[in-house]
């Protein structure tokens, strides 16, 4: 086997692969088909932002037992052959007339006998990424082999994190925290939020990451109309609070957390908020412990806001965070996910400041068997004020 590979070890590659192997084999699974970034990555370690083009699909087989297969178009060959793999079919593309499908077919026959089954990612949170028509090329040319949903395969291999993934996301969550800290350093009043966004990326590159995926943010009277609006030409004014959230990436794991942050004096509905997000966090961390449900982590969120005076807000209040900026599960009332050790999550309490107002407040935590770990750097309990 190679021991070269890029981001980790071989090693790590070679422990998930064991991981998925095992789900394969406890589901009935005759190969995994894996076809979206994430996944590629996360089974290869093959990085890059060439992803953003759509014009070509990219193919991982993750065999019953062996090392994988990559099936992808010839102009990653030479990048996908600096990963642990040594199995590289490639072909080249775009190819209006056959886009690797005969090839994928080849390769996924090789191991599959005519009855099997072929696991992909078919669930929520997962997506095909291959055109349509070729899927249902595919599904005819492995006929009469299965095509049938593995979403539980791959996400209870990847919601428990190694020590190595939780490293890098260690460094990307600082990276971001060092930028946090220099958000007084661009922001003040009449400054426009598109500016801020823009310095906001600025100081996260300066710092250390290697792309800002994800920023948004809001700024408003006693809090912001919501969380996932691109920034406009309005200028923040004095009583605003200003909150800034962001996805960035080092090595291709991604933090997940924002801030708060008042212009001016805050006033009192925007400190009393604040404190009770931060309240809820803090009691929730100290309740979290391997066992509890995804719903459970919900109503301790809930429950706590509202002992400290907040009105919680709608929607998930966190989810899981990897190698996506949002992994599974999600703190929802209708998620039942049992926590285990090991899992990298966020905490996002959100609550209804006035009308058409909210404040939300994100941390990243790791759950270790005796209790939760902060990742991020811990948001102070007052609401930062910038001098307008």
């Amino acid at each position: 086997m190679a021991d070269r590979a890029m981001i980790f070890a071989a090693q790590e590659y070679r422990d998930r692969l064991a991981r998925l192997q095992a789900e394969m084999a406890a589901q009935g699974l005759g190969a995994l088909l894996l076809t979206t970034p994430a996944d590629v990555f996360y089974t290869t370690g093959f990085l890059t932002r060439f992803w953003e083009s759509p014009a070509r699909p990219w193919f991982v087989v993750v065999p019953p037992s062996g090392d994988p297969v990559a099936v992808i178009p010839a102009i990653g060959a030479e990048l996908m052959g600096r990963t642990w793999l040594q199995d590289i079919r490639s072909w080249d593309a775009p190819d209006p007339h056959d886009d690797g499908v005969s090839l994928l077919a080849g390769v996924l026959a090789e191991h599959v006998p005519a009855k099997g089954r072929i696991g992909l990612p078919m669930g929520q949170e997962t997506h095909l990424r291959m055109p349509l028509a070729d899927y249902a090329r595919l599904g005819a040319a492995l006929a009469p082999r299965q095509l049938v949903d593995a979403t539980a395969c791959v996400q209870r291999v990847r919601e428990v994190k190694s020590a190595a993934e939780v490293t890098k996301i260690r460094e990307i969550c600082a990276i971001a925290g060092r930028a946090f800290a220099r958000v007084p350093d661009f922001v003040a009043e009449g400054r426009p939020l598109s500016a801020v966004f823009r310095d906001f990326q600025i100081a996260l590159l300066t710092e250390g990451a290697e792309w800002v995926s994800y920023v948004a943010g809001g700024a408003g009277p006693d809090g912001y109309g919501d969380v996932i609006s691109p920034a406009g030409p309005a200028p923040l004014r004095r009583g605003d609070v200003l909150m800034l959230d962001t996805g960035a990436v080092k090595d291709g794991y991604f933090c997940d957390f924002d801030r708060n942050f008042a212009i001016g004096p805050a006033s009192d509905i925007a400190k009393r908020n604040h404190a009770a997000l931060w309240q809820a966090t803090e009691d929730t961390l100290a309740a979290l412990r391997p066992g509890l449900r995804a719903s459970d982590v919900h109503g301790l969120l809930c429950d706590s806001l509202r002992r400290h005076g907040a009105t919680p807000s709608g929607g998930r209040l966190g989810h899981g965070l990897g190698v996506t900026l949002t992994e599974w599960p999600s703190f929802t009332p209708l998620d039942h996910t049992i926590l285990r050790a090991g899992m990298v999550l966020t905490l996002e309490p959100g609550c209804v400041t006035a009308e058409g107002r909210i404040m939300v407040h994100e941390e990243n935590i790791l759950l270790h068997a005796e209790g939760a770990e902060i990742l991020s750097p811990r948001a102070a309990f007052d609401l930062p004020e910038i001098a307008a």
